[in-house]
């Protein structure tokens, strides 16, 4: 049997103890610190304790040590910003920026935003100094839990850590200190290189997590010739971000927004492929359970995977509760491997399972029989091929 390798994006629905932790803090209450570590210890040694009872080969701490959403906890990590205003509480508006899907349905979204719990984005995040990391005590938590949790558990389970890319760190720049876009890109990548580093030399895994890499082509309104610019400075700011991180060591994840919405606006993978490649990791995670891009794997018909890279489809939906059955996983897998290898070919989830702290896409019970599901695909996969 072919051994099909598996893992998922990384965030995981938080505990009832720890989200209520975070909901408190996100209202300004005061929460007891020493609490805080000892709930957040004991949710990242079960979490990943049940992702090796899974089956998971590589696993991550669900994201539980993040303050905020996947990309907004790099907020309390990097020091020359300034908020204009206090940062929204949660108030059930969503951070689901406007672009071609909200105009062509509107209604949906009027209704949809009503009901998601997202933590309201008011307050100009500024940068008025120079940038410079100050997230080492975070990232050492993080990454202490993480190599804890996995030394308690028995097998030889892997462990990653997702991290935000330049360009979902500032997506909307706004600066005073820098005379252009470009050199704060730039300087936001030198700070984050020092969390990438810290991963890698724990012996971790590294993930960058982009999805406003592709969400600004929809906010562009599908203007190709205006985005592609944009893009390409994004990805030279995350190869340079990535300076020092061995490839072997690092993944690369994109998104088209992990709400569960039409995204008749999303860019085409082929538009994007070439600048995704670029990108100097070993491995790169893609959707190919979104039926907006489940149709995409077949690109790698005529586009070349180059010489030691592996791709990580997503393979069961972070944005519906119905679980894929494991025979379509294994259906997915080999249609893929067919053309890349099975070696090149790790089974995967389409995005974080939450938002963040405060947001889940499915039901914690329905995230675990997803992740079961895959794992039996995986295996199922493996026998076929």
């Amino acid at each position: 049997m072919t051994r099909i390798r598996t893992t998922h994006v990384g965030s995981l629905v938080r505990t009832p103890e720890l989200t209520e932790l975070m909901r408190a803090r996100e209202h300004g209450e005061p929460v007891d610190p020493a609490r805080h570590a000892e709930v957040l210890g004991a949710a990242v040694a079960d979490v990943v304790r049940r992702q090796v009872e899974i089956g998971i080969d590589v696993v991550s701490d669900g994201e539980y040590g993040k303050s905020d959403s996947w990309s907004r906890y790099v907020r309390e990590r990097l020091g020359g910003f300034t908020t204009t205003e206090e940062t929204g509480k949660t108030d059930g508006r969503s951070n689901v920026p406007p672009g071609t899907d909200k105009h062509l349905f509107g209604e949906f979204y009027d209704e949809y935003e009503a009901g998601q719990g997202f933590v309201g984005g008011g307050g100009e995040w500024r940068a008025t100094g120079p940038i410079h990391y100050t997230g080492a005590e975070a990232v050492g938590r993080d990454i202490a839990n993480l190599t804890a949790a996995l030394s308690g558990v028995d097998g030889q389970a892997e462990g990653f850590l997702p991290v935000v890319a330049p360009a979902s760190a500032v997506p909307r720049p706004t600066h005073d200190h820098y005379p252009s876009d470009e050199e704060l890109l730039f300087a936001v990548a030198d700070a984050l290189n020092q969390e990438y580093r810290a991963v890698i030399d724990a012996g971790l895994t590294v993930q960058i997590d982009d999805a406003h890499f592709t969400i600004a082509y929809d906010t562009m309104r599908g203007d190709l010739a205006a985005y592609r610019p944009w893009a390409e400075l994004r990805t030279e700011a995350l190869v340079r971000a990535l300076d020092g991180i061995p490839p072997e060591r690092s993944r690369y994840h994109i998104c088209w927004g992990s709400w569960n919405a039409p995204h008749v606006g999303d860019v085409p993978l082929r538009d994007i492929v070439d600048l995704v490649l670029r990108v100097p990791v070993g491995t790169y995670s893609l959707e190919q359970a979104n039926p907006r891009h489940e149709h995409e794997w077949r690109i790698w018909a005529d586009v070349e995977l180059p010489e030691g890279k592996t791709l990580m489809p997503g393979l069961v939906s972070h944005a519906t509760n119905v679980v894929e059955h494991p025979d379509l996983v294994a259906d997915r897998i080999v249609r893929l491997a067919e053309l890349v290898g099975p070696e090149r070919v790790i089974a995967s989830s389409d995005c974080g399972f939450a938002q963040g702290p405060l947001v889940r896409r499915v039901h914690p019970s329905v995230q675990w029989a997803k992740l079961e599901s895959l794992v039996e695909g995986a295996r199922r996969a493996g026998e076929r091929i």
